[in-house]
């Protein structure tokens, strides 16, 4: 069934500002629902990260009377929701007051503890914990291999926001944690994360910041919305651009980067009705199989070079 908006040719209804509306007005009168009554079990849980997996698995078992902590390896609790998601895009008050409603549940929370290190789950087996939620997240960054990726101000975008949103890194010297901060910005990549990292390079004085996407931007997997706030921004957006190399000066410090321009290609139908790559470049991982996004296939001479 369609949305009668979509039959009359309109946009559909914004579901989500509408909860995000209800929730700010909720919050913001003071009004928020109490807690329900709980009558505790004392059968102990322990949420091992307090990213949003865990947040919304500690009040859920929370409401049902468990005795809930939550162990967290950084200094703040919020996981992604804090360190990942800038302060433009996500507040950190409203990421706050969620975890203050969870403390309001019972729910307690434990920072700095790296659990496998700090403490096992012998030791927390030993402390009276009877069941365990591991919501460490899946943080670790993938980078190119390509020449140069180890010069100074190439970062992967998890350094990158985690410095600025968490490490208060655009307060530096104030704050200990450095940033490097460029005339020319480059993000690799078409994803929420990567708009996230460009507006904030924005916001940290980049004269030129750019989206540089081996795809289409019909192809870009960002929201449609974050697209529109990036190019609002003045952000400049290169797709079907893939780099190849990084150059440095002679301190080691990136200055160039060197990149190939692609043409797209529609994919074929298997036999079994899946999608595979273009016969012109084969699959580099499994998870191509399924995509309906066309095979990018490099032009030949045609290099192009970005100030970095």
């Amino acid at each position: 069934m369609k949305c009668i908006y979509q039959k009359m040719k309109k946009p559909p209804v914004a579901i989500g500002f509408l909860e995000r509306f209800t929730s700010d007005y909720e919050r913001s009168c003071g009004a928020a629902a109490p807690p329900p009554a709980i009558t505790p079990n004392h059968v102990r849980i322990a949420v091992i990260g307090s990213g949003p997996a865990g947040l919304t698995f500690a009040g859920e078992m929370a409401k049902w009377g468990y005795a809930v902590t939550v162990f967290e390896a950084l200094h703040e609790f919020g996981g992604v929701l804090v360190y990942g998601i800038p302060e433009f895009r996500l507040p950190k008050a409203i990421v706050k007051s969620e975890i203050d409603y969870l403390r309001r549940l019972g729910v307690e929370f434990r920072d700095n503890v790296i659990v496998g290190k700090t403490l096992t789950i012998d030791d927390l087996r030993g402390q009276g914990f009877l069941g365990f939620f591991i919501g460490s997240g899946a943080g670790l960054p993938k980078f190119m291999n390509i020449p140069g990726e180890n010069l100074i101000g190439i970062y992967s975008s998890n350094e990158y926001l985690t410095r600025v949103n968490l490490m208060k890194a655009y307060q530096f010297p104030a704050f200990d944690t450095p940033i490097a901060k460029g005339r020319h910005v480059a993000v690799i990549g078409g994803g929420n994360t990567a708009m996230d990292s460009v507006r904030t390079a924005r916001r940290l004085g980049a004269e030129r910041a750019m989206i540089i996407y081996r795809r289409s931007e019909a192809e870009m997997p960002a929201r449609i919305e974050e697209i529109a706030h990036a190019k609002e921004e003045g952000i400049e957006f290169m797709p079907l651009t893939n780099p190849v190399a990084y150059a440095g000066d002679a301190e080691g410090r990136v200055t160039t980067i060197a990149s190939k321009k692609w043409s797209s290609a529609p994919r074929t139908i298997q036999a079994g009705g899946g999608r595979c790559p273009s016969p012109a470049r084969k699959p580099t991982s499994p998870w191509r199989s399924w995509s309906s996004a066309s095979a990018p296939i490099p032009i030949p001479s045609s290099p192009a070079t970005f100030p970095a």
